[in-house]
């Protein structure tokens, strides 16, 4: 049975270093750095966390309906496996090389460096603000992310998402296996030096975007207002059910569109005959 801590304040460093096997219940942790440092198997419920580094190389955490206020920055490093749920995140920097993270009904208020070299990553009702959210992280399921801030998942590995939306500048860039469901992106620049991503049933405004991507395939999907598009990419396989302002020098594969505003290719290193572009407009009229 866990030892219960209740209705309590702790200030000055390292409070409770190496509690274990307790339950924490209305408190709150004041200034002072590190007030949970090395601890394992902990419930958290209703706490408030306002200095930094609260929960550094601990284990085995779950957390409810708790506030990481602005000053409990750099919260959550080198840390296995915590839960946290319908709680507010005020903080930035608050992951950084944890590990087996679930997280539920949570906002993240200054998500600036956050969620950096972590792994495995489950999200499910999850706001962000704040730019290079997730950078170099493994192994992520989000449902119900919404995020704003650039940068996104940069350098991220095996991501996969659905119903989601992202207000993102260089979304998805230098990523590795992504596949995105029923999903909104808004932003220039998307999942250039990518490898192996997928867009199913997915709605994407961008400048320039879908470019230098290694193995792009999309399907059921809307580009509204892209232009530029696909330059440099090799082994496109991409259904789009609207027009597009303009593709320029895909390197090889299939587009099939609606429309295509304009058909770039200004290479002379690129073979224009690799890359089928079907334009389903054309084919209607034609059928008519």
């Amino acid at each position: 049975m866990k030892k219960q801590i209740k209705e309590n304040y702790f200030d000055g460093e390292r409070p409770l270093f190496k509690a274990h096997d307790v339950e924490i219940i209305d408190t709150t942790f004041g200034n002072g750095e590190s007030p949970l440092k090395e601890t394992h198997d902990l419930i958290l419920d209703d706490v408030t966390f306002k200095w930094k580094y609260p929960l550094w190389y601990s284990k085995h955490v779950k957390v409810d309906n708790s506030i990481f206020e602005t000053m409990s920055r750099s919260g959550i490093w080198y840390t296995e496996d915590i839960e946290i749920n319908n709680s507010a995140l005020q903080a930035p920097k608050l992951f950084r090389r944890a590990s087996d993270i679930v997280l539920n009904n949570v906002h993240f208020a200054d998500a600036e460096e956050t969620m950096w070299t972590c792994d495995n990553i489950k999200m499910n009702n999850v706001q962000v603000n704040g730019n290079y959210f997730g950078k170099d992280s493994n192994n992520i399921y989000a449902e119900n992310l919404d995020v704003i801030g650039n940068y996104v998942f940069d350098g991220a590995r095996n991501v996969e998402i659905h119903n989601s939306n992202f207000v993102s500048k260089d979304a998805f860039w230098n990523c590795e296996n992504v596949t995105i469901y029923d999903s909104k992106i808004s932003g220039e620049y998307l999942a250039w030096n990518t490898k192996n991503i997928t867009l199913v049933n997915c709605t994407i405004e961008s400048e320039q975007g879908l470019c230098y991507i290694d193995g792009l395939k999309m399907i059921n999907c809307k580009v509204l207002r892209t232009d530029l598009a696909f330059e440099y990419c090799e082994n496109i396989d991409a259904e789009i059910i609207t027009s597009i302002l303009s593709i320029k020098n895909p390197i090889n594969g299939s587009i099939t569109v609606k429309s295509a505003g304009q058909v770039i290719f200004d290479d002379p290193e690129i073979n224009p005959a690799k890359t089928q572009i079907h334009e389903t407009s054309k084919i209607t009229q034609r059928d008519a």
